[in-house]
C-alpha cells in the first residue's frame, strides 16, 4: 500500500508541474522552460541526495539514472515538438499510451514482474482511460466551427497529424526509459541515481541553450517558475523511485502515468474549463484503476 501512495503521490506531482508547465510554456518559449526546469530539477535532487542515506551506490545505479535522465530529456524534446506543432491530441494521448504499455511490456519481460488478475484488469482499465482523459480523439471549437485540435491550420492535415503521432511515439519510449532506469537502480543507492539522471539530461539538452540562446534572456520571475517546476518534477521522480522499490514496475508505473487526470481537475477547478463527456468518462476509469492496482 505505501508504493501505491508514493507513485499516486508522484502522479499528483507530475499532474500539477504539467498544469504549471503548461500555463508557463503559453508565455515562454518550451525550451526555456524544459532546460531551466531540468537545472532546477538537478539541484533539487542533488539536495534530497545529501539528505538520504546511500549507504551503497555503486556504478550500474548512477548508470541506470544517467539513462533514466536521457529519456526523460528525450520525451520532453519531442513531446514539446509535438505540442509545439499543435497536436495536442494526438502527441498527448499516443505519448501516454506508449509509456505505459512500454513499460509494463519491460516490467514483465526484463524485470519478471507478474502483477495479479486484479491488476491486470487495472492496466486494462487505465489505458483507455489515460487516452480519453488526454483528449485523444477529441474536437475543439472555435469561432468559425468545430475541427480537429491536432490541425495546424484551418482545416489540418493527415502530415501533421502523422508527424505528431511520431513525435508521441518516440516520446512515450522516452518515458518508458525513464521509468525504467530507476527501477533497475539499487535500493542503497539511495536519490543518486535521479542526481544522474538530471544530469544527464541537462546536458543532453544544453544544444537548446546555443541553438535559442536569445529566447533565455528572461526575467528572474521566469528563471524562478521555470526551475521550481523543474525542482517539482525531480520530487515526483524521486517519489516513483521510491515506490519502484517497494512494488513491482508494471503496477507502479502505470499508478504513477495516471498524473494526466490532474490537469484536467485543475483545468476544471482553476480555469473553469469544461470537462468532455470523454474526459467524464476517462477520469472515472482512472478513480476505477486507483481502486484496482494497488490490489495486484
Amino acid at each position: 500500500m505505501m508504493a501505491a501512495l508514493l507513485a499516486l503521490a508522484s502522479a499528483a506531482l507530475y499532474g500539477i508541474v504539467d498544469f504549471a508547465g503548461g500555463l508557463l510554456s503559453r508565455r515562454v518559449h518550451f525550451a526555456v522552460v524544459t532546460l531551466i526546469g531540468q537545472a532546477g530539477g538537478l539541484l533539487t535532487a542533488l539536495v534530497v541526495a545529501l539528505l538520504v542515506a546511500a549507504p551503497d551506490v555503486r556504478p550500474a545505479d548512477v548508470l541506470w539514472g544517467a539513462l533514466s535522465g536521457v529519456g526523460s530529456g528525450v520525451a520532453m524534446t519531442f513531446l514539446n515538438r509535438g505540442l509545439s506543432r499543435g497536436g495536442m491530441t494526438v502527441v498527448v494521448p499516443v505519448n501516454a499510451l506508449t509509456g505505459v504499455a512500454l513499460s509494463v511490456l519491460c516490467g514483465v519481460a526484463l524485470l519478471g514482474d507478474r502483477p495479479a488478475g486484479v491488476a491486470w484488469l487495472g492496466i486494462c482499465v487505465t489505458l483507455p482511460a489515460l487516452w480519453l482523459v488526454s483528449g485523444g480523439g477529441a474536437a475543439r471549437t472555435t469561432g468559425k466551427g468545430t475541427r480537429s485540435a491536432d490541425a495546424g491550420g484551418p482545416a489540418g492535415s493527415a502530415g501533421l497529424r502523422t508527424g505528431a503521432a511520431s513525435d508521441g511515439l518516440v516520446a512515450g519510449l522516452g518515458v518508458a526509459v525513464q521509468y525504467l532506469g530507476p527501477a533497475r537502480a539499487g535500493a542503497e543507492s539511495g536519490v543518486w541515481p535521479v542526481v544522474a539522471g538530471r544530469a544527464a539530461a541537462v546536458v543532453l539538452l544544453l544544444p537548446w541553450l546555443w541553438r535559442h540562446g536569445g529566447r533565455f534572456r528572461r526575467p528572474p520571475e521566469v528563471w524562478g517558475k521555470a526551475g521550481a517546476i523543474g525542482a517539482g518534477a525531480a520530487l515526483a521522480l524521486i517519489l516513483y523511485l521510491w515506490a519502484a522499490q517497494r512494488q513491482m514496475l508494471s503496477v507502479v508505473v502505470v499508478l504513477a502515468s495516471l498524473y494526466p487526470a490532474v490537469p484536467t481537475v485543475l483545468g476544471l477547478t482553476l480555469l473553469h474549463e469544461r470537462v468532455t463527456p470523454r474526459q467524464a468518462v476517462g477520469l472515472v476509469s482512472t478513480a476505477i484503476a486507483i481502486v484496482l492496482l494497488p490490489l495486484g
